[in-house]
């Protein structure tokens, strides 16, 4: 199975329709067999459901995300974990584990210029950047 992780300098990034990587893992058995970090190529929100689907993806851990990607993802048969948190390589190794911490009801209502938005029951903040973290 082909494991998508929403990715920067090693952690989950928070903002599904924001990452501008994704870390992909080629798993089997539970276990990993190799992974490949991919550039986003500064797709936005509509084009990574499909970037994903062209990779081979068949589940994506990520912070949040919107209605719109969840349902794009779905269509694309892609199994979202959303409300993840921590390292990438970690998230998938609880994954195969059985033991991913994740909220399957977090949806980030990402509202364009406007500070301090919240994201389901998660606050987002920027951090000094201009990306929204969504998610834990």
């Amino acid at each position: 199975m082909k494991i998508a992780v929403t990715y920067e300098n090693g952690m989950i990034f928070q903002h599904f329709g924001h990452t501008e990587q994704f870390k992909i893992f080629d798993t089997d058995g539970g276990k990993i067999l190799s992974s490949l970090v991919v550039s986003t190529n500064g797709a936005g929100h509509g084009a990574l459901a499909g970037r994903l689907k062209e990779l081979g993806v068949e589940a994506l851990i990520c912070g949040g995300l919107g209605g719109g990607a969840r349902q794009a993802l779905g269509e694309a048969g892609i199994t979202v974990y959303p409300g993840a948190a921590g390292t990438a390589d970690g998230a998938v190794e609880a994954l195969l584990g059985g033991h991913l911490s994740y909220d399957p009801d977090t949806v980030c209502h990402h509202h364009d210029n406007e500070e301090g938005h919240t994201c389901g029951d998660h606050g987002c903040g920027g951090h000094g950047e201009e990306h929204h973290h969504c998610g834990n």
